[in-house]
């Protein structure tokens, strides 16, 4: 039996405290007229997209996961990170495609390094 250890890196449960927030605020909202009601879905997307939205890193790959779909890439098919200009990591395969890794940071690098089990190094900052 073969077993696959998966590392979830997804955003930080404290970020559905402006989510209940939200939720709060809209209520009022909600209640004004009887088509009004739809607002709350506003607030339960904010919380589905807290909850689902990250990178799975496994021995045989990294799963990317939106709001509505995911997408897996083989480490025989990584080329290697880039460092947006927003300080966003994109995934770089060697098909040439790229692909964003959500709530991941260049701060991360070290940890994504180390769960690839060597395949990228993490390059030394400037001095």
């Amino acid at each position: 039996m073969n077993v696959v250890v998966t590392a979830r890196m997804r955003m930080s449960r404290t970020a559905l405290l402006p989510v209940v927030l939200l939720f709060v605020c809209f209520v009022p909202l909600a209640f004004a007229a009887s088509w009004t009601p739809v607002v709350l879905l506003v607030p339960l997307l904010a919380a589905f997209w807290v909850l689902r939205v990250g990178v799975d890193v496994a021995d045989d790959g990294v799963t990317v996961r939106s709001l509505l779909g995911s997408r897996r890439v083989a480490w025989a098919d990584v080329a290697g990170i880039r460092v947006g200009r927003r300080a966003d990591l994109w995934l770089v395969t060697t098909g040439g495609t790229e692909v964003r890794l959500p709530v991941l940071r260049p701060r991360d690098l070290p940890r994504l390094a180390a769960l690839s089990g060597g395949r990228f190094a993490v390059p030394e900052p400037p001095r």
